[in-house]
């Protein structure tokens, strides 16, 4: 009789508690990871893989899920209001940290230090001021000439208002007085397919973006916001007698504000071989994207010192107030 009253308290107790073994083990379901861009966009490619990887060493799916728009601050504002427990995380750039922040402050609904919860650096690429390959610009004194002759006469595509393509259109046009318009798209892709197809005379996108047909001979870079192992001839703005350069863009892995340590102590190791895998590094690298982890106590020092030069920068071309 006892042995089998003791039989049925092992049970209960084993009952009881399995729920709360379950509750506490991070992860034991399927992780989103939330792209603010439109699929194929630099970004979204470095996601994906990256994505394939946290999946092996997580031993749970970790699913990419596009969510473009608003300069990169819809996706990256829907994780900042997402729940709190780990299996929504964010793959999001400067872009909508840190010039949409500064540029459209009344656009962007959250604080990135605040609202975000750092998880390492992951990737970073050039930003490229590119043409077709049939444009008559050889070189970008020719575009700035011709704009200066013709207002209004060169559209320049960009991922969105407030995107580091819109900021480096902004610099620009204040350092040579060309004033070309700017025409935002819902990501990197779409504007680089306008540009293609001739719907505008220009763009200016992450060179990981514009790779393939720069390979292919479709356009060409006419200067970039700092030099690339596969375009080693496309010069950087202070190297054609311009005072200042134009920003690059990174990408880096966040949770909402709020997450447990047991979830960053997962998620944090875990990222940082995603990011440094060999296998991803090779196949990233001929799209002009690299494999850079930071932790994300050096993140976040990056933000803030990437936040006061951007900051002081627009101010003093007039880009804010």
């Amino acid at each position: 009789m006892m042995k089998s009253l003791l039989s049925v308290l092992a049970i209960a107790l084993l009952q009881s508690s399995a729920p709360h073994l379950d509750a506490q083990s991070y992860p034991n379901q399927p992780i989103s990871l939330v792209i603010p861009l439109a699929p194929g966009d630099a970004g979204d490619v470095a996601g994906r893989a990256m994505a394939e990887e946290l999946s092996k060493l997580l031993k749970v799916s970790v699913a990419t899920l596009n969510k473009p728009g608003g300069g990169l601050t819809i996706g990256t504002d829907a994780v900042v209001k997402a729940k709190k427990d780990g299996y929504t995380i964010l793959l999001t750039s400067n872009t909508a940290l840190i010039a949409g922040r500064i540029l459209n402050p009344e656009t962007v609904p959250y604080d990135s230090f605040k609202d975000l919860t750092p998880l390492g650096l992951a990737t970073r690429t050039p930003v490229m001021f590119a043409v077709r390959s049939d444009a008559p610009y050889t070189r970008f004194q020719d575009l700035v000439d011709f704009a200066k002759k013709n207002p209004g006469k060169i559209r320049v595509g960009t991922a969105g208002v407030g995107t580091a393509g819109h900021f480096a259109l902004e610099i620009i046009n204040s350092l040579t007085g060309a004033n070309m318009t700017m025409v935002p798209f819902k990501g990197a892709s779409p504007a680089a397919t306008a540009l293609l197809g001739g719907h505008l005379e220009a763009a200016i996108l992450a060179i990981g973006t514009l790779s393939g047909h720069l390979q292919s001979g479709q356009i060409r870079g006419l200067v970039a916001s700092s030099k690339s192992p596969p375009y080693p001839d496309v010069p950087l703005l202070p190297q054609l007698g311009y005072r200042q350069n134009i920003q690059g863009v990174w990408y880096a892995f966040f949770a909402p504000a709020g997450v447990s340590k047991e979830v960053t102590a997962t998620l944090v190791p875990a990222i940082e071989k995603a990011v440094t895998e060999p296998s991803i590094v090779a196949k990233l690298a001929p799209l002009g994207l690299v494999q850079e982890y930071a932790a994300p106590e050096k993140l976040v020092t990056e933000m803030r010192e990437e936040y006061q030069a951007v900051e002081e920068i627009a101010k003093k071309a007039g880009l804010v107030k």
